[in-house]
């Protein structure tokens, strides 16, 4: 092979890797768009559950005697602290995963561990519905507080 042509090649083979280099960049941008859109779609259905989930919830304790209004609200103060907790802990360890260049990684590692978390407390939901339709059931379908 002349020098000539190795060179040519040389060029060849840069051009056509920043060729690709630019392709991969593009599908990397289209997927991340694609992935904030999503995370988007996902907030506000999530907020919009959320909404739907406080007028319940208000109609509950609208209902509710004083006794349970009362340990209701303890519980719901725990869970509060505890959320509190969590979300100051993540945010340190989401500094900690940016600083080493290790976010995107981190990232995913949390989102899956936050979406374990909340399949466990719609568990917990769904037994405490199950459990107060079979109490319900019991009274003869009575709310009582």
């Amino acid at each position: 092979m002349k020098l000539s042509d190795m060179f040519s090649s040389l060029a060849e083979n840069a051009r056509s890797f920043e060729e690709r280099v630019s392709e991969w960049q593009e599908q990397m941008n289209a997927q991340g768009d694609d992935m904030m859109a999503s995370a988007r779609k996902w907030q506000e259905a999530a907020m919009q559950r959320q909404e739907e989930l406080n007028k319940q919830m208000q109609g509950y304790f609208e209902e509710a005697g004083e006794n349970v209004r009362a340990q209701w609200e303890t519980m719901q103060s725990a869970w509060e602290e505890q959320f509190q907790s969590m979300q100051k802990k993540g945010e340190e360890m989401r500094a900690s995963a940016m600083q080493s260049g290790n976010f995107a990684d981190w990232a995913e590692a949390y989102a899956a561990q936050m979406v374990s978390f909340a399949q466990k407390m719609q568990d917990e939901a769904a037994n405490a519905i199950a459990a107060a339709t079979e109490a319900r059931g019991k009274s003869g379908g009575k709310k009582k507080g």
